[in-house]
């Protein structure tokens, strides 16, 4: 800490602040914030605001399996004072049919012996999430959801017709979200090598289709390519901090490797820069070469199409 009072600019930010310094004991830095003419002004806007109904900031991520989410994920976590849960979707259909789920209520109502709705299941998750949401912010943290849209959109012979996340969760909250993506040609490969191709047809051309699909749906979020994470994670990571409105960890790049998340299947040596392309076996090269919505979608993020692009 330099000694000076950070600028916020909500209630929630400053609570934040003032949880930071205390982590930090550093008593002199919490009683300037307490004491601060901003928080001053705060107060007084929230009297002003009194009665009315203020909707509570949650953050939401969302990319496709084998996109770098992972990585970015534990670099959001790796912020202060932040609690992020990773591959949220309630209506997901991959429940492990004999994972033992004792703590998950909504597992157990899917496994069940009379499996409740859709409704149900959302208003389970609603409820659940409110009150985490009420307590992280007792705590002066943000909540972050990972959103597990492969769920959604890569499995069965179709997108299923049921709410998206943010869909679950517009009206109840300010949302602040991020989308982060990939060259899809280097997420087709990694998914084929992992055998996580769960749509039907299989295929670039399917697989394409339904990323344009995802980005149609989230049209309104920001937008993070990966690449550029690799190339500059920590002008990307305040980047994200800013879309997100979180406390920046400048030290990160030497944290994020000591978080744990579920769905961790991607690099593991803690070292955040690009690595080359896997060889493109000459039948995705055909692939590439025929898929109408590949190329559509490689045209709408920017990306060079060619197989044999680094």
């Amino acid at each position: 800490m330099n000694g000076l009072v950070p600028r916020v600019s909500t209630l929630q930010g400053l609570q934040r602040q003032l949880a930071l310094a205390a982590a930090q004991r550093d008593p002199a830095l919490a009683a300037r914030l307490r004491n601060s003419e901003e928080l001053q002004n705060l107060l007084a806007e929230a009297e002003t605001l009194a009665g009315r109904p203020q909707r509570t900031v949650l953050r939401t991520v969302h990319h496709f399996a084998c996109t770098g989410g992972t990585l970015i994920s534990k670099c959001i976590a790796a912020m202060p004072c932040t609690r992020l849960l990773s591959e949220v979707d309630p209506l997901s259909g991959l429940t492990h049919k004999n994972s033992f789920l004792p703590a998950d209520l909504i597992g157990l109502a899917k496994l069940g012996s009379s499996p409740p709705g859709q409704d149900t299941l959302l208003r389970i998750f609603r409820a659940g999430l409110a009150a985490l949401a009420e307590d992280t912010r007792a705590e002066g943290r943000d909540l972050i959801l990972r959103d597990h849209a492969h769920s959604h959109f890569c499995c069965g012979s179709k997108i299923p017709e049921r709410p998206s996340l943010l869909q679950m969760l517009e009206g109840n909250y300010r949302l602040l979200s991020l989308v982060s993506v990939r060259h899809p040609l280097d997420s087709y490969l990694s998914l084929l090598r992992r055998k996580w191709v769960h749509w039907q047809p299989a295929g670039l051309e399917e697989y394409a289709r339904r990323y344009l699909a995802f980005l149609d749906l989230y049209a309104g979020a920001e937008l993070l390519r990966y690449e550029d994470f690799l190339a500059e994670p920590e002008m990307c990571m305040q980047q994200i901090c800013s879309i997100l409105d979180l406390a920046f960890n400048p030290g990160f790049q030497e944290d994020f490797s000591a978080v744990q998340l579920s769905g961790d299947s991607g690099r593991g040596d803690g070292v955040i820069a690009p690595r080359p392309r896997r060889p493109v076996p000459e039948d995705v090269k055909q692939e590439v070469r025929v898929s109408s919505s590949y190329a559509a979608l490689c045209a709408r993020l920017d990306y060079d199409p060619g197989p044999e692009t680094a």
